[in-house]
């Protein structure tokens, strides 16, 4: 299964010098039957980008518990070892133990133009949560940002890139 994991570049540069991938407390996204049934007539990539983005709203909530780089960050990767969360999200998945970094199939990540989205997203993302239609208004304004789509022999020089 492909698996959407939410970091930070904190995350990413742990991931890219250990060379293995962790799920922030196992716990990761992707295509799962549950999500696949409430988008009937969608293709396979129509249903991982959402996964992909719920991993991004992850990520969020990752920003808001640090003091990183505004980027919301997602691993793509492909693994035998996720199952799907029965009490989370339609798309919740457990993710098992590390994932090689040569299972990595592409990274996302935000550009430098949606910093100030990301920041501002981050400090209400649990608000919005809960329902708070002005908090979902600034987190729908850092989502309007699509992620860049990055190989992943290309993010030892962009960890580097970004520096600390």
């Amino acid at each position: 299964m492909r698996v959407y994991i939410p970091a930070t570049v904190a995350a990413l540069r742990a991931a890219v010098a250990g060379g293995q991938v962790r799920a922030p407390g196992r716990h990761a996204f992707g295509a799962t039957d549950v999500l696949i049934g409430q988008y009937p007539g969608a293709d396979l990539e129509e249903v991982e980008y959402v996964a992909m983005q719920d991993a991004a709203r992850a990520s969020l909530r990752l920003l808001a518990a640090s003091d990183g780089a505004p980027i919301r960050v997602v691993i793509a990767a492909d693994t035998d070892g996720a199952t799907p969360d029965p009490h989370g999200d339609p798309s919740s998945v457990f993710v098992e133990g590390p994932i090689a970094w040569r299972e990595v199939a592409a990274v996302h990540l935000d550009g430098a133009d949606a910093a100030e989205a990301v920041r501002a997203a981050a400090a209400v993302v649990d608000q919005a949560d809960l329902g708070d239609p002005d908090a979902e208004f600034v987190l729908g304004t850092a989502e309007d940002f699509e992620l860049a789509w990055y190989a992943p022999d290309e993010i030892a020089y962009l960890v580097e890139e970004l520096g600390d």
